[in-house]
């Protein structure tokens, strides 16, 4: 609810997300949230305050959208409150990863391109096969490059960061809010591992809109900046 250049961080991201998405809802336990989101005339669901994490709260809300909704949807993109400068291009993107008809869980990623990103200890860091097929997520940069000092790798390789949007099938995201945490997802504390370490696969989508998300004073004082400038 925090504001950015006139507004409250959760109505940039919703009006980005309409310009992608015939339809959009906040799924939020708290009135406060509901309130500010109404005020602007978005749509809200109000979900249970017990769940543990995204994850079981996207289903949910899936099940409240649908009995709300006369229309039925192939996929849920599941899009955090705290990404201001959302791009509906990255939206697109992650449509895409769908246009086979095979993908059942996919998400985006950026490549990095300065040294200040690849040291954040904010961004997670993924690696993936030649068919997009996510490999791994880490907080831990990777891959390595064994007898380069780290200070030059991005002269040596491409390493890509993780953009925090992901969409899922029903099917999908019911059987991964069910699935217990898993080992690497307590270790990192990324829950996507949870459906790595399970068997599933992860469809990665390329894209070229950067966002920042807002998780620490530092990060809301550095959007807050770049947003003023671009208003």
């Amino acid at each position: 609810m925090v504001d950015i250049a006139g507004k409250p961080m959760i109505q940039w991201v919703y009006e980005e997300t309409c310009k992608a998405l015939d339809t959009v809802y906040v799924a939020t336990d708290d009135d406060r949230i509901a309130d500010v989101v109404r005020s602007f005339g978005g749509n809200v669901v109000m979900t249970s305050a017990d769940h543990q994490n995204g994850t079981t709260r996207c289903l949910e809300a899936w099940n409240l959208i649908n009995a709300l909704e006369t229309r039925t949807f192939d996929a849920a993109l599941n899009i955090q409150g705290d990404e201001p400068m959302l791009d509906a291009g990255s939206l697109e993107d992650l449509k895409n990863c769908f246009a086979g008809g095979e993908t059942d869980f996919a998400t985006l990623v950026i490549p990095v391109t300065t040294e200040e990103d690849l040291w954040n200890d904010s961004e997670v860091f993924v690696t993936f096969n030649k068919h997009m097929d996510a490999l791994y997520f880490s907080r831990s940069v990777i891959p390595a490059i064994r007898g380069r000092h780290k200070m030059h790798w991005l002269e040596y390789g491409t390493f890509y960061k993780h953009l925090g949007l992901y969409a899922y099938t029903f099917k999908t995201l019911q059987a991964f809010a069910n699935m217990a945490p898993s080992t690497l997802e307590n270790y990192e504390s990324l829950e996507q591992l949870r459906w790595i370490e399970n068997g599933g696969s992860i469809k990665i989508g390329i894209t070229e809109h950067e966002s920042i998300p807002v998780d620490t004073m530092d990060d809301l004082k550095r959007v807050r900046e770049i947003m003023a400038k671009r208003a």
